[in-house]
């Protein structure tokens, strides 16, 4: 606590021997920050520069791509400037914000992938009323929902928690994510019942009608011709894949904000590192590589680049 300014800070004490790797650790986060940056935007620009893309499933990746580059930008600076200095702290307005952008994003893309499910099992399952039920507006709605609904509930729980009275300073990780309930005094019910509200309503609900989705369409495919079988396999690997890396990696944040004192620091540090890295990284690179449009432009935009 800064009594001068009566401000709280909060130490974060997840880094591995920071004074020995301190500028590996910097070259590690700036690299993967460009990296994260640069992809998304490419995918997001040629989604919007190309009319052909201009379809519910594109508009949702690039909703995607966007949702990567905030959360990034909310960790990664951050993180830059930890690496580099003598104390890592952050203060207790800062970790708060940081963790609302962390589970904000999060929840957004499990319901984008939820839309993106919603999509493929109409223009595979229903392909002469795609036109009909897939509209602008439909679009516009299920972005708006993607967006707003995890917002609203993450805020409703920082406010319940934000209020609590916080009797440790020290937390056991490098962001400020589900540990941040260990800061408290004293834990609540209210907070567990409605955390885990929040989890089934922008997490397990969306991965359940994920499944079920993709469920009904590989029975209709496997149905169907060759074609359509085709047509299943390009679209909606890639999306699966993205929901599997996704799912694991929330899963192993909520496996370390319950057993947190059973893992060492190493162990936790991966994790975080994976979470951090995995899916804003390889989101876009497996939908310029699996999706074939992306990719067919991604491919001109490469070559028009060597001829200059």
């Amino acid at each position: 606590m800064d009594d001068g300014l009566n401000v709280t800070y909060i130490t974060l004490d997840g880094y591995v021997e920071l004074n020995k790797y301190r500028y590996l650790y910097f070259v590690i986060m700036l690299t993967a920050y460009i990296l994260i940056i640069c992809s998304n935007s490419i995918i997001v620009y040629l989604i919007w520069s190309h009319q052909n893309l201009h379809e519910p499933m594109y508009i949702f990746i690039a909703a995607l791509s966007v949702n990567s580059v905030l959360f990034s930008t909310a960790i990664y600076p951050k993180l830059l400037i930890d690496s580099l200095s003598e104390k890592q702290i952050i203060s207790h307005a800062a970790c708060f914000f940081q963790w609302f952008l962390f589970y904000s994003s999060g929840g957004s893309d499990f319901l984008l992938l939820a839309a993106m499910a919603y999509d493929r099992y109409v223009s595979i399952c229903k392909p002469l009323q795609y036109p009909t039920i897939m509209r602008t507006t439909t679009v516009n709605i299920c972005l708006g929902l993607a967006w707003l609904l995890p917002a609203c509930q993450v805020a409703s729980a920082l406010a319940i928690i934000a209020n609590r009275k916080i009797c440790y300073f020290t937390l056991k990780g490098i962001i400020c994510n589900s540990l941040v309930q260990k800061l408290i005094c004293v834990s609540s019910q209210v907070i567990s019942v409605y955390c885990m509200i929040g989890m089934f309503t922008i997490g397990f609900f969306p991965v359940f009608f994920i499944l079920f989705t993709y469920t009904k369409i590989f029975i209709v495919s496997s149905r169907s011709c060759r074609e359509v079988r085709r047509k299943a396999a390009q679209t909606c690997l890639p999306h699966l894949i993205v929901l599997i890396n996704v799912s694991c990696l929330f899963a192993f944040d909520i496996i370390i904000a319950r057993l947190e004192y059973n893992f060492p620091n190493v162990v936790r540090l991966i994790v975080t590192l994976q979470m951090i890295l995995f899916s804003p990284v390889f989101n876009p690179i497996i939908y310029g590589v699996k999706m074939k449009e992306i990719s067919k432009h991604l491919k001109r935009l490469f070559c028009s680049v060597k001829q200059t």
